[in-house]
């Protein structure tokens, strides 16, 4: 008995029942994933069943995230040579997730602002400082100098920051601190600027701990130079110093 003929179809059928593009198709025939039938009198390529079966294996792999390179490979391997590569892939591919995961949290901490370049508890007091309605440039010259403070003495900025925690909930302090970003603009000669002087000078007097650690020379010269950015600032601190 003779064999049944094979059915044959297009290519665009044999993409339509495998899921895959007519484009795709035509990438797996030029990587030698799938065998390119001949054509046929009418010029058209026909394919079989072992196509379709074929394609739908390749596809399976692509899915899976198997790169094509080694899809061919996978197709004529052993059952053995089979299984360990595809714990070889998987492996790669659980590397990647977790590469794409630690990418994520820092895409998500840029996001989050302040909490990519300092600890979540200066994150914390800059977002209370917002809260209170100090303005984004006074917050940003603290940032600035919070980053420096914990990339060169991160025991010591842990110790100022639950200090600046604690002060930043006292309400005299609060008037205080928004007093100072309202000075910034300032003039030098505002005849508001000794009393305010005086009042921080006093505050600190009475709610004053253990001497802190110098700072870092570093950290000094950029907080000053903040300082001076503003005539009224630098008037500010040098009657502090006259008092002191």
């Amino acid at each position: 008995m003779s064999d049944a003929p094979r059915r044959l179809i297009t290519i665009g059928r044999l993409a339509e029942y495998a899921g895959v593009t007519i484009k795709a198709v035509r990438v797996y025939h030029e990587r030698g994933l799938l065998p390119e039938p001949e054509r046929d009198s009418s010029g058209y390529r026909r394919y079989d069943a072992g196509h379709a079966v074929q394609l739908v294996k390749i596809k399976t792999l692509a899915d899976a995230g198997v790169p094509l390179a080694r899809i061919k490979e996978l197709l004529v391997a052993p059952e053995g040579e089979f299984a360990a590569a595809i714990a070889e892939i998987d492996d790669n591919l659980r590397a990647r997730a977790a590469e794409i995961g630690r990418t994520r949290r820092r895409i998500a901490g840029l996001r989050a602002g302040d909490g990519l370049f300092v600890s979540p508890e200066v994150a914390g007091y800059l977002d209370r400082l917002r809260a209170l309605g100090i303005g984004d440039r006074t917050v940003g010259l603290e940032r600035e100098v919070w980053i420096l403070l914990q990339a060169v003495s991160p025991e010591q900025a842990a110790g100022w920051v639950a200090d600046k925690l604690e002060a930043i909930e006292d309400p005299e302090f609060q008037a205080l601190y928004r007093d100072y970003d309202a000075a910034y603009d300032w003039s030098p000669d505002d005849p508001r600027l000794p009393a305010l002087a005086a009042r921080t000078r006093a505050w600190y007097l009475a709610h004053a701990t253990e001497s802190a650690p110098p700072l870092d020379p570093t950290i000094t010269r950029l907080a000053a130079a903040s300082i001076n950015d503003s005539p009224a600032w630098a008037r500010l601190a040098r009657l502090a110093r006259a008092a002191s």
